[in-house]
């Protein structure tokens, strides 16, 4: 695809790697059939062609609008369009660079700005703990819509103590919203690294992966936030007192594997991000070398299971192959079922900022999976797990809050 910056994009860091990525597009429309926006609306103007055409419009001069805003809040960011791209688009660079040109240039509606400043402070603040555990409480006579929402809070369960302190150890992402709204899951990956000899602990200082900001027109916060993780994970991994970070949200996981590219012009911290790279790992990446390990340990088979691939593990991180492979080692009776490929609509805040988009796909999603007539539903992601579990009777949990049930009980 030719370009022509206009001279406020030339010579800019953002130009030259939009430039870069625009100049691969070949138009072919593979990325059609990719996409849930797309198959949802039939606007190409919602498909990942049309919006790189509005961005390289955007880029070459035309004046932002909120219409064009609009298409490129629609988009979910799952990178479906990638796996199937021929020409090695990525688009998701793309995307980010788009959405922080128009932030930039166009004021949203008010209601817009206060959700989004709302959502971005909520999520991250001390009182979200409180005000979940609140809406628990009273789920049972709150709105449906709100009551899909809420998860049923699942109880945590007693953590090893001092004595299993082992000579592996690795760190994990304390995050912002899932020790809140589903603590078994930290709680079922303690235990279930506990009884394969790996200690787990947060490292002082580390925080949020800075998804929640980043996509919510808050970037420069969002690298704060990755900034302050580097501080404090690289010092404990590289002295060796820590051998890993490991991620059991496929989103976080998916953003924290992207710090080089979101440092990279950071002079104090684009290298150490680079250097954070190698030990960041989706906890399916770490204990598949050890199945073997795992399966010893557990005294049942989970049974019947739809295995839900966030886009953030198969899109993003190209770890579908490699968790299906572990479940399947592990004694998971995985149930193949129609569009797994597709975004469930869930997408980090989306659900709400999209309300009827999110619940179509959701919807959609949850058909193909209730042919199978799945015992359970598992997952890899927080967001993911709450969305589905919204508009289904079916128990949905994280992958490894099954196996530690089959550990322990």
């Amino acid at each position: 695809m030719q370009t022509q910056l206009a001279d406020w994009a030339q010579d800019t860091d953002f130009g030259r790697e939009a430039e870069e990525i625009l100049r691969r597009c070949t138009h072919c429309g593979f990325c059609l059939s990719a996409c849930p926006t797309y198959q949802i609306l039939g606007d190409e103007l919602d498909s990942p062609r049309g919006r790189i055409y509005q961005m390289k419009q955007l880029l070459e001069g035309a004046e932002p609008s909120y219409v064009t805003q609009q298409h490129l809040d629609r988009c979910l960011t799952c990178h479906a369009c990638e796996t199937v791209c021929p020409s090695g688009v990525t688009y998701g660079a793309l995307v980010d660079i788009g959405r922080q040109v128009i932030a930039e240039r166009v004021q949203r509606p008010w209601r817009e700005r206060t959700l989004r400043s709302v959502l971005r402070w909520l999520m991250g603040s001390r009182v979200f703990p409180a005000l979940y555990r609140a809406g628990q409480w009273l789920r049972p006579v709150l709105p449906r819509t709100l009551q899909a929402k809420i998860t049923v809070a699942r109880p945590a369960g007693t953590l090893p103590g001092e004595q299993s302190r082992h000579a592996r150890q690795v760190l994990m992402l304390s995050n912002c919203v899932q020790p809140s709204m589903l603590p078994s899951i930290d709680a079922a990956t303690i235990r279930v690294l506990d009884a394969v000899g790996v200690g787990a602990r947060y490292a002082s200082g580390s925080g949020c992966c800075g998804a929640v900001n980043f996509h919510l027109d808050a970037q420069e916060a969002a690298r704060d936030q990755m900034r302050a993780n580097v501080d404090a994970w690289l010092p404990l991994l590289e002295s060796g007192e820590v051998e890993a970070v490991i991620v059991n949200a496929s989103g976080c996981g998916g953003m924290i594997k992207d710090y080089a590219r979101h440092l990279r012009h950071d002079p104090a911290y684009a290298e150490r991000a680079q250097r954070l790279m190698p030990y960041v790992q989706d906890i399916a990446e770490f204990l598949a070398p050890m199945a073997d390990a795992v399966r010893a340990k557990m005294r049942s088979t989970p049974g019947r299971c739809a295995f839900h691939a966030p886009c953030t593990l198969q899109h993003w991180q190209g770890l579908r192959v490699t968790t299906e492979r572990l479940l399947q080692d592990l004694g998971f009776d995985l149930q193949d079922f129609a569009e797994s490929q597709m975004c469930c609509g869930s997408a980090g805040t989306y659900s709400i900022t999209q309300p009827e988009l999110s619940l179509s796909l959701r919807d959609r999603k949850l058909k193909a999976i209730q042919e199978t007539l799945p015992d359970t539903i598992v997952s890899a992601n927080i967001g993911c797990i709450c969305h589905l579990q919204g508009g289904t009777g079916t128990p949905v949990r994280h992958w490894i809050e099954s196996v530690d049930e089959a550990m322990h009980g």
